[in-house]
């Protein structure tokens, strides 16, 4: 790299990396399996669905550094995003405002991670820099209807409960950066879409759930050529359509409890737990979840690959530029109980941070929030962004102690994430909104 790049301090609360200007690109991409040991397996685990991993995309214009990376994890703490970004940028010269390191949330993962996780995350983004190859970048935007709102009144007990609502906000969405080979060879696509990846969680087996399914599709219909990485978009909100929990495998709980004098009624279920596997009803039913798994793989996966197929316009001269930022907003602590349906009761509490980012590729923007955000929230992002190339990804570079944060219109619904949240309402929405807004215009200052 040359000697103009700079790492500039602007407050307290943001940093940002400067490159001087756009210049030939150039392309990794490499995966490391991170899939437990069975040994190291909790009890409720019944072996492994299949294999999880870490990928990553590392990119060079000879001014800048920057990495993509995703883990298949339900979460990544503060702890591991500060290990894996501290040694990146001492080994790799990424600077840290350069690194998006992303959780997929599959529910199917057990915690908390090995004490070599960090170090298998940090070898991804290592093998993706030495496969750094001349290369263009391009954008373009389809649809997947895989997803739907989660929000429902119950039409047997009138009160909030989470199931499909398919009139409510849903994002379908998916952005695709597709990165090809000067003569054409597709050698990564970092794809941002909003699903939780549940559907593998009542199976009670090790599984990366659809971000898995649907990047083990796009890598297998390019033969391996490809490293496809999952980006997670504002999914707070966001079920599967298809998701059986919601009906006969949680009936088959609530009725398992009961017989116990225990009422789970109103209340997740526990995985691995209440369910007898000789069960005729039991057995079909988990058989289904995996073909579902499979399927909206399938499908999404697919979506990809025409997306990538019909991106006509391709660079390979573009800016490299991150950056990040706290907020803080009001916090809250609940003081009743109750998963859904009935109002919560709070009394006030300390403010919650919520760490913000940009990684500009050309004239792409990919805005990251450390949490579950709602739906709504990303798309009023890229509602009001000036560039169209415009993405939010969440569960991005840590974890925010904020819990699930609702966009302000739906603070008025008692869903179970809406009674979790640890912040008042009225403060998050617009604050993610404005602080990645104006993490963009600053980046749009280089351009002058």
């Amino acid at each position: 790299m040359r000697a103009c790049l700079a790492i500039l301090i602007t407050t307290l609360a943001t940093v940002t990396a400067i490159p001087c200007a756009a210049s030939p690109l150039r392309v990794g991409a490499a995966k490391v399996d991170v899939t437990p040991a069975g040994s190291a397996l909790p009890k409720n685990y019944l072996g492994v669905l299949d294999r999880l991993y870490a990928r990553a995309i590392v990119l060079d214009n000879g001014d800048a550094r920057a990495a993509l990376v995703t883990v298949d994890a339900g979460g990544l703490s503060d702890a591991i995003w500060q290990a894996v970004t501290r040694q990146v940028e001492a080994e790799l010269k990424i600077p840290s405002a350069n690194i998006l390191l992303t959780a997929t949330h599959t529910h199917s993962v057990p915690g908390p991670p090995a004490a070599d996780y960090a170090t298998k995350i940090v070898d991804a983004v290592r093998r993706a820099q030495q496969n750094l190859t001349s290369a263009r970048v391009g954008y373009r935007t389809g649809e997947s209807y895989i997803n739907v709102n989660r929000q429902i009144t119950d039409p047997k007990t009138g009160k909030w409960w989470e199931g499909p609502n398919r009139e409510g906000p849903s994002d379908k969405t998916v952005a695709v950066l597709k990165f090809e080979s000067l003569s054409g060879e597709p050698l990564a696509v970092y794809y941002n879409y909003a699903v939780h990846g549940v559907i593998a969680g009542q199976t009670d087996q090790v599984s990366g759930d659809i971000p898995g399914a649907s990047s083990r599709y796009i890598e297998d219909a390019t033969g391996g050529s490809v490293v496809a990485v999952w980006s997670t978009g504002a999914s707070g909100d966001q079920n599967p359509i298809y998701f059986q929990q919601t009906y006969d495998l949680r009936e088959l709980r609530i009725k398992e409890y009961a017989k116990r004098g225990v009422d789970i009624s109103n209340a997740m279920p526990p995985g691995g737990q209440g369910l007898d596997r000789n069960d005729a009803a039991v057995a079909r039913l988990m058989n289904q979840q995996r073909q579902m798994l499979s399927s909206m793989g399938q499908f999404l996966g697919e979506e990809v690959l025409y997306v990538m197929r019909n991106i006509e316009r391709t660079d390979t001269e573009v800016r490299l530029s991150g950056s990040q930022k706290t907020i803080q907003c009001p916090g809250r602590e609940r003081t009743n109980d109750g998963r859904a349906g009935s109002e919560g009761t709070y009394k006030d509490a300390g403010p919650v941070e919520i760490r913000l980012g940009l990684l500009r590729v050309g004239d792409a923007m990919i805005g990251a929030v450390n949490a579950e955000v709602f739906n709504p929230i990303a798309q009023r992002l890229k509602h009001e962004s000036p560039f169209k190339a415009t993405m939010m990804a969440t569960l991005t570079n840590g974890s925010a102690r904020s819990g699930y944060i609702p966009d302000d219109a739906s603070f008025g619904k008692y869903t179970f994430e809406v009674l979790s949240s640890r912040l008042r309402p009225g403060c998050a929405e617009s604050s993610i909104v404005n602080g990645i807004l104006d993490l963009i215009a600053d980046s749009r200052k280089l351009d002058r």
